[in-house]
């Protein structure tokens, strides 16, 4: 639901009721902006309400997570009601220290164990062979089990108020861009979940790195905020799963199966030089079509379009992570017929980027072919 639908983000006050129509969920909204005895009453309500099996959406250092109790059936099928998203896609368990996933696996492989002791709390999330106590629909019918420590003090503090596991995934409707902020949230689920705890802009920006710690050499399924190079300097060789980029019938990780990140209008990714970029510009216009661009502040100063929005430096990847799915989210069908944005090198986090900027492209222009 939108704004124009609802109450307006910004007119709402802290800690108030938002109800929806006559058919929709109370959603409650608490906003977290320092550390005051109220936002602890504030973090306890959220908490019960998680123990009363409902859905809070919640930050965390990459981007707004729709939490439930990870081992009640009927409370996790209120997440995939709320995303509208399939119910054969695994879902993350948030945990708010190592402890915390004991009770639900089978072994910590040494390899797993490196990478927790390494960058949890953080973005990353491990793959661990389950044993069974997590629910079905978290897993997907799978063996296995995704886990993360986040590193957020919201997320921290909701994880230790509640003492439950967490399933988690991105608070959006599915297809849509990730929430990096709570107002994201309110415009996808409003009246759909129990509340939100609004703990203001996410700081990595995307989605956590997914390693599947399963076998002999640690896989990444999903690139994310943690990277290869730094896995490696870790636990040795890393593989990237050759099969990130299709589509998967049984997939072991989020973000693999079904269309994801997807703006209003069409993207279109577009590969070549900054000449080539502006001539796609041009030739769309000429169609009588309008056109918006997002791109670094380096093809920015090269480039004419009605609507340019830049989003970092070419030179610092991780301000584009930051910036990537809010800029998605800012244009409207109403405004633009088609967005163009810029690719990025696929080292670093650049491989995230682009991880993302791929499954949210409709087209791929590429100057080469």
């Amino acid at each position: 639901m939108n704004n124009e639908q609802g109450i307006k983000y910004d007119m709402i006050n802290k800690n108030e009721k938002v109800r929806g129509e006559t058919d929709m969920q109370t959603t409650r909204l608490w906003k977290i902006e320092d550390n005051t005895q109220e936002n602890q009453i504030a973090i306890q309500e959220a908490a019960e309400l998680i123990r009363q099996q409902e859905v809070i959406a919640f930050p965390t250092e990459t981007v707004y997570g729709l939490g439930a109790n990870a081992t009640n059936h009927q409370a996790v099928a209120k997440i995939f009601e709320a995303k509208g998203r399939p119910s054969d896609n695994p879902l993350i368990v948030h945990v708010a220290n190592r402890e915390q996933m004991k009770p639900y696996v089978a072994a910590v492989p040494p390899l797993a164990d490196k990478l927790i002791h390494a960058f949890m709390p953080g973005p990353l999330t491990v793959i661990l062979p389950s044993n069974g106590t997590i629910a079905n629909n978290v897993t997907a019918g799978l063996s296995t089990v995704a886990f993360r420590i986040p590193d957020h003090p919201v997320a921290k503090q909701l994880l230790e108020s509640c003492q439950l596991p967490l399933a988690a995934p991105s608070a959006n409707r599915s297809g849509k861009p990730s929430p990096t902020k709570a107002s994201h949230v309110y415009d996808d689920l409003y009246g759909k979940i129990a509340g939100i705890l609004d703990g203001g802009t996410t700081g990595v920006g995307l989605e956590s790195t997914v390693v599947d710690c399963t076998g002999e050499i640690p896989i990444v399924l999903r690139p994310g905020g943690i990277t290869k190079e730094q896995l490696e300097q870790v636990v040795g060789n890393v593989m990237l799963d050759p099969a990130l980029a299709e589509q998967h019938d049984k997939p072991k990780a989020p973000g693999m199966k079904y269309t994801h990140y997807e703006p209003e209008a069409p993207l279109w990714l577009i590969r070549g030089t900054a000449d080539f970029f502006q001539s796609t510009v041009d030739r769309i216009e000429r169609e009588g079509k309008k056109v918006a661009v997002m791109c670094s502040e380096q093809l920015a100063a090269s480039l004419q379009a009605d609507q340019i929005k830049v989003i970092g430096s070419q030179h610092d990847l991780t301000q584009i992570a930051v910036h990537l799915y809010d800029a998605l989210r800012s244009f409207k069908k109403t405004d633009v017929d088609i967005i163009l944005c810029e690719s990025f090198p696929q080292t670093g986090v650049g491989e995230a980027i682009m991880n993302r900027l791929t499954k949210a492209a409709s087209v791929v222009v590429d100057e080469e072919k």
